[in-house]
């Protein structure tokens, strides 16, 4: 049986005219602004559930959400957790 050809493909190169430059921002430290926000949420949501085990039942706003109270602290929490992404 005789042999295939074997064909040489040339890498792609774009053309260089159409290439335009992009500059990068750097970007710095996350301010206080951010930080604060983000570990306040984060620790609120700890007390939240922390007061909820502790006196959930004394408390009558709190014993009035029930098992919400997990869903607004976690939920707190998470809001905290998210923020941390964006920080530098």
């Amino acid at each position: 049986m005789p042999k295939s050809k074997v064909r040489k493909k040339t890498a792609y190169t774009p053309p260089a005219d159409r290439r335009t430059p992009v500059k990068v921002r750097a970007a710095g430290p996350t301010g206080l602004a951010w930080k604060i926000p983000m570990f306040g949420l984060m620790l609120i949501g700890l007390v939240w559930l922390l007061v909820n085990y502790i006196a959930g039942d004394k408390i009558s706003w709190m014993a009035d959400l029930g098992n919400w109270n997990f869903a607004g602290g976690f939920a707190l929490m998470i809001a905290g957790l998210l923020m941390t992404m964006r920080w530098r």
